[in-house]
Parts: C-alpha cells; structure tokens; sequence
C-alpha cells in the first residue's frame, strides 16, 4: 500500500480501476454460492455506506438471497435497526462488538441466514465519536450459529472510493472464509454446498 502512494495520478486511478474488478469478481462469487447453497444475506453497513449491498446485487439471481440491507451511518441508526445502544456506549460504535452487533441485528430483522456488519473511519476522524481513528476499520460475518470478525488497518491518504473498495474487499475475503470453513467454495460447478446447506 506505501507503494499504491507513491504511484502518479493516473497511475492510482489505474490501480483503482483493478482493484475494483478485483472486489467484484469477489463478491460475484459470493452471491453465486449463496444462491447456490441456498443461503440467504443481509447487511448493516456503516463506513462502506451501501457498497457492500450493491457489489451482491450485481450478480443476476441476487433478488432470490439477498433479503435487504441497512446502511447505518450515525450511531442512531445503528440503534433503531437493532443494535444495544449499551455496545455502543461500551466498547465504541468502531469496535469489533459493534460489528458483530450489526452483523447480528441484520440477520434478525431479515431473518437472513447470513449477516455482515461493517463499521470504521476512513480518512477523517468523526468528531461525533471520540473512539474515532482514521484507517482502523472492523468487519463481522454472522452465519448461521457462528460469528466471526476482523479489524483491519487502511493506510492515510486515499480517495473516498478506494476506501470504500478496500474495506468491501477485506470484508469479502473474510465472508468467503466463513462459507469456505462451512464447505461452501467455488468448484467445477461454480459453487458447492454442504452440511450447512442442509441444516437450514
């Protein structure tokens, strides 16, 4: 990433461009397993502000798992669609508590067998929330009777949309290691699912 900032103008929108076809060809491929594992996906996103959603809703066929996703910018919002006002006050609204508390709200107000939660600061500090720092971001999976989160690092200094990709990247790697775990990956017949699939 030190080198994505030394790199010329035209050079970063380049690089940008790539990594966007990198992120979509990811999460074409999540929304295919899910279809074709039969599992159903929701979101709470904060930081990603909607992007999340959209890189599921480019695949054809996405209607039949995608159930409806919140984007939840301030810590209100977040708490009107399910999330403890009391996490919020713990840990921070940018903790792994908070994402895994989106995570999970989301699954329950659509019954979604799988929820992602997505909360952080990108390159400015919120001056609403004192646990703000700018890069730190914090992504959750739930799925089914697990939950599983990560904190991830973005380097200063980069346009608003490549924060965005970034962050939808690591949060696609992470989903991916989650059905992956379940038995549920890419194969010959572009998606294969197993014991998750049928316990449902």
């Amino acid at each position: 990433m030190d080198r994505y900032m030394e790199r010329t103008k035209d050079e970063k929108a380049c690089c940008a461009a790539e990594l966007e076809s990198v992120v979509q060809k990811k999460y074409k491929m999540i929304t295919r397993l899910l279809i074709y594992s039969g599992h159903s996906v929701t979101a709470m996103e904060s930081c990603t502000g909607g992007m999340i959603a959209s890189l599921l809703t480019d695949t054809e066929g996405a209607s039949g798992v995608l159930k409806g996703t919140f984007v939840t910018y301030s810590n209100e919002a977040k708490i009107a669609c399910g999330v403890s006002e009391h996490i919020i006050q713990a840990y921070g609204v940018y903790s792994t508590q908070t994402a895994e508390a989106m995570a999970k709200a989301a699954r329950h107000a659509y019954h979604a067998d799988l929820g992602i939660g997505i909360t952080g600061s990108f390159g400015n500090v919120d001056p609403v929330n004192s646990d703000s720092i700018p890069g730190e971001i914090y992504a959750a999976v739930s799925f089914l009777d697990s939950i599983v989160s990560e904190p991830f690092v973005l380097p200063l200094g980069l346009a608003r949309h490549t924060y965005k990709l970034l962050a939808a990247d690591h949060t696609a790697d992470l989903i991916l290691h989650v059905l992956a775990d379940c038995g549920i990956m890419e194969s010959d017949n572009n998606g294969t699912a197993t014991d998750c699939a049928e316990g449902k």
